[in-house]
């Protein structure tokens, strides 16, 4: 095996399941997310080459899996309009006190605009800084900081309901940085 193929299966175990889980975050889906954190990689490996020489491949990656998250979101939005099921079959917030505060947030993740939670989840779940989530979306600093306290400030306005009728005190940020909101929890 060469030293890029080398580096890349190298890149691959460090990287897949933090990608695959930020896929899952997005998507709201783990068997979805799996496909599209190896479609991402796939599509990664195809440019390894230039990816590598510029230095930030992890950003890249996230970036390939945000847009496979658009794309796909965008494409089964338009198959569920089509059958008149889009998200019928899913309760708008779980009141069961039993149900823990980690379900709650992923349905109001689920409710946000993507590029709001894109942001939320990068800086939240992954604490990754407002200069790298920039550096991942291709977006400005400023559009980070705005969207992704816009963001915040919707899943906050969802869960307050939640949150007050069931006794958790659990904050948002704070339920997708404990790590609960990762696929395990789901």
């Amino acid at each position: 095996m060469d030293a890029p193929a080398e580096e890349f299966h190298a890149f691959f175990d460090r990287h897949y399941a933090d990608l695959s889980r930020f896929a899952h975050l997005l998507l709201g889906d783990s068997e979805g997310a799996d496909d599209l954190a190896a479609d991402a990689l796939v599509a990664v490996w195809r440019r390894w080459d230039s990816v590598r020489v510029g230095g930030h491949p992890l950003a890249y990656a996230r970036s390939v899996v945000a847009g496979m998250a658009r794309t796909r979101l965008r494409s089964l939005l338009r198959e569920h309009r089509r059958v008149a099921l889009f998200w019928s079959h899913r309760p708008d917030r779980i009141d069961d006190p039993d149900v823990p505060a980690v379900l709650d947030v992923r349905d109001a993740l689920a409710r946000l605009p993507l590029r709001k939670r894109t942001c939320v989840v990068l800086r939240h779940a992954f604490d990754l800084s407002e200069k790298e989530t920039a550096r991942t979306l291709g977006v400005s600093v400023g559009t980070v900081k705005s969207q992704t306290s816009r963001g915040i400030a919707e899943l906050e306005r969802m869960l307050a309901p939640a949150r007050t009728g069931s006794g958790r005190a659990h904050g948002t940020a704070g339920a997708l940085r404990a790590g609960s909101a990762g696929r395990s929890g789901w």
